[in-house]
């Protein structure tokens, strides 16, 4: 029982990754067909992801009052209806008015799964659940790609994803009583590393961002997800308006930045027993560098594709890792509030960062969209690494009092 809702579980998190994807790789097609700038996208993907940041914030009450159960199965309704709406919208403003409740619906199936699945399943299976989120963003783009070849609508795309949501709806409707059973009957500690529920230590009475370091991770979140959004966002755009490729081919090439990300979280989480976290964000980054390079340099157009699958596979490890990492780094004491900022400040940079590039891009030429990913990449290495060496004197330091006494 407990491993069929788990099974759901996946498959919710699948469906939270396809609707994602999916507005970077239509664009370059319902950019001409609704007669839109360049930079509504960058508009479009805000709208969604307020909606996300909204529904997040006020999901804490909301999951104690209905259960995870029915906010998921309303959430997935939403998103489903909202996709709907995308297929059947006349013009730009029925798409924004799309926008919205697609936005809430993700964020409140993102927050409720997560919470859920740290409560009654062991750790690993969080990574795993990452990992399929990876899956369903993967195929979006595929999807969406083999609609625009085949029957040159994007619509038809958005309306395959939203059967495909409504199908999980009916599943999670039949499903609905599993989920109490399994909160009653489960037994599985709720985390392996909690230790007392009173994490009274000193410095309670310090403020979680004046900790030395913390200011770093928040800039490392933030760049983070500005990359992950952006090349996702704008990929298509840039390889059909600058490298000259169909609108379908680039909808599938950026699917395999999609793809990387998803292979490199199903390796990272069994490298993870040999390479410590601090280790493997650090290569993810460099990965990713040298990918975002491939992009910029005048290289044959293939190596765009390249470029992409690097970009995806460096980035794979380094959001789960920089979260598991934030005990470590800066106490138990403190680590639910910074890790509260740590994931505010991350859609942040899913919300604000991608329309930014939009927005630059629109007045000048998407052919800058490499240069910034450069950009973003290097200045998120340099947080890292500076947050590290900080870490690292703070250790010393500890260990020298230690030693005293």
């Amino acid at each position: 029982m407990t491993t069929f809702l788990l099974i759901i579980i996946y498959l919710a998190f699948i469906s939270l990754g396809l609707p994602d994807s999916l507005l970077g790789a239509a664009w370059p097609v319902m950019q001409s067909d609704l007669g839109a700038r360049l930079d509504t996208a960058g508009f479009l993907f805000m709208t969604i992801a307020g909606g996300t940041i909204i529904s997040s914030l006020v999901s804490g009450k909301v999951l104690k009052r209905f259960g995870t159960g029915k906010v998921t199965f309303v959430s997935v309704f939403m998103t489903a209806c909202a996709l709907l709406g995308f297929h059947f919208a006349p013009s730009v403003v029925w798409i924004v008015v799309c926008a919205i409740p697609l936005g809430l619906g993700a964020g409140a199936v993102d927050a409720g799964l997560n919470d859920y699945v740290a409560t009654h399943y062991k750790a690993h299976h969080m990574s795993w659940l990452h990992c399929f989120w990876g899956v369903g963003a993967t195929l979006g783009p595929i999807i969406m790609a083999q609609s625009i070849s085949g029957q040159n609508s994007w619509r038809n795309g958005y309306f395959t994803i939203s059967a495909i949501q409504f199908a999980l709806v009916i599943i999670l409707f039949l499903t609905l009583p599993l989920w109490n059973r399994v909160t009653k009957n489960s037994n599985i500690a709720v985390n392996e590393d909690c230790e007392d529920a009173s994490f009274a230590e000193d410095g309670n009475d310090i403020i979680p961002l004046q900790i030395k370091g913390v200011k770093l991770a928040l800039a490392s979140f933030l760049f983070y997800c500005g990359v992950e959004a952006s090349v996702g966002l704008w990929g298509s755009s840039y390889l059909v308006n600058v490298k000259g490729i169909s609108a379908a081919t680039a909808a599938q090439w950026v699917s395999f930045y999609y793809a990387g990300i998803t292979i490199g979280r199903l390796i990272t989480g069994f490298i993870t027993f040999k390479i410590s976290n601090l280790t493997l964000i650090r290569i993810g980054q460099i990965i990713a560098l040298v990918g975002a390079a491939f992009l910029f340099l005048p290289l044959p157009t293939i190596f765009s594709l390249v470029g992409f699958i690097l970009i995806g596979l460096g980035l794979a490890p380094i959001f789960p890792c920089m979260l598991h990492e934030t005990p470590t780094r800066f106490g138990k004491t403190h680590s639910q509030t910074i890790m509260g900022y740590q994931m505010a400040v991350a859609y942040t940079g899913s919300t604000f960062v991608p329309p930014f590039l939009g927005f630059i891009a629109s007045r000048s030429t998407i052919g800058i969209f490499p240069i910034f990913i450069v950009m973003f990449v290097a200045v998120m290495l340099l947080s890292s690494e500076k947050l590290n060496s900080i870490l690292k004197v703070k250790d010393l330091i500890k260990r020298k009092e230690t030693s005293s006494i």
